[in-house]
């Protein structure tokens, strides 16, 4: 690798990911060099792959405006939307080393090419529309306040790009989970004041397995959107949603909610013990004996958390205030 002409191109290395799902057993990765120019974008360096190097090099592309997400990838493991992406910075961020993958690699079909199949299915399982039911020949059109369009907040943003979907860590541990671009289309469509399917919806996402309860709140689909949309957001609002609502299960993962509210209230800060014997029950308790025996060396909790009738936790300081806001910053009862 070498810079030219006062840092404005480089002489770079590029490993790509290349399988053909009719012909490959295994994939490999095969390199290509060439110079990078300042304002060439990651999809400049596809093109001139194929273009420069190998035709039968094989990836998605369409509008180059950010708009259509087709032309997302990863490169060196970070999701990317390749018409949006300067590719200098991404050399200065890895060291003039990338590897371009796609988004999913066990979706593979051809080279950057992957089988979207269950991205779409999962889109579709939340109704992604406004279920209403309209007069064919309407005499006027449904307005909305600005007030309740802001209510979309950036959800309707989304592109389908699917790079969200495909760095949840959650949804690669369990193909059951909807995923973070699903559960922000059914929060858009959830808050649309034109919309009639809204417990019908919330139900939808209040599933155990695979709904808003299995999110593990790790941001990286906050990290991986091209579009700088926050699907963490309103996963969140939809959990406050379902109990709005009234839709909530009575499960494991709302108790553990609630539980958090409920140490709040009682001592100013979160009660872990509380949370783990008030959310699974004390017999539930014993499958985290380990975890509990690490926190106690650590001090995080002592041997009488979570131990009825024993209530030796301290209080904070204006405890009273604590309650005061909750009061008021709390919208629906848990």
């Amino acid at each position: 690798m070498s810079e030219t002409k006062a840092g404005q191109t480089r002489k770079v290395t590029i490993k790509a990911f290349r399988f053909n799902a009719e012909t490959d057993y295994l994939p490999s990765y095969r390199s290509y060099t060439m110079e990078v120019g300042k304002d060439e974008l990651i999809l400049d360096l596809l093109n001139r792959i194929k273009w420069e190097h190998d035709g039968s090099f094989s990836y998605r592309r369409s509008c180059r405006h950010g708009i259509c997400g087709a032309c997302a990838i990863k490169v060196n493991g970070k999701a990317t939307l390749a018409c949006k992406q300067n590719a200098m910075e991404l050399l200065d961020l890895f060291n003039n080393e990338l590897v371009f993958e796609p988004s999913s690699t066990k979706r593979a079909v051809k080279d950057m090419i992957i089988d979207k199949s269950d991205f779409w299915e999962k889109h579709a399982a939340v109704k992604p529309y406004v279920v209403a039911d309209v007069d064919p020949h309407p005499e006027h059109e449904t307005k909305q306040s600005i007030e309740e369009f802001n209510k979309f907040l950036d959800s309707d943003l989304c592109i389908q790009c699917g790079a969200c979907h495909y760095s949840c860590p959650a949804l690669e541990a369990n193909p059951d989970y909807l995923g973070p671009a699903a559960l922000n289309a059914a929060y858009r469509f959830t808050v649309d004041t034109r919309d009639e399917a809204t417990k019908e919806r919330l139900k939808i996402t209040a599933q155990s397995g695979s709904g808003v309860w299995d999110c593990v709140k790790c941001y990286e689909c906050a990290e991986a959107c091209p579009k700088e949309i926050n699907p963490i957001e309103k996963i969140t609002k939809l959990h406050n949603l379902q109990f709005e609502h009234k839709v909530a299960p009575n499960n494991v993962a709302t108790r553990h909610a609630e539980g958090f509210l409920r140490g709040m209230k009682r001592y100013g800060y979160l009660d872990e013990a509380d949370i783990v014997t008030y959310s699974e029950g004390y017999l539930g308790m014993y499958k985290h004996l380990k975890t509990a025996m690490k926190m106690m060396k650590s001090g995080k909790i002592h041997w009488h958390s979570g131990i009825p009738f024993i209530n030796s936790i301290p209080k904070i300081k204006n405890l009273d205030e604590v309650k005061k806001l909750i009061k008021i910053s709390q919208t629906h009862k848990l």
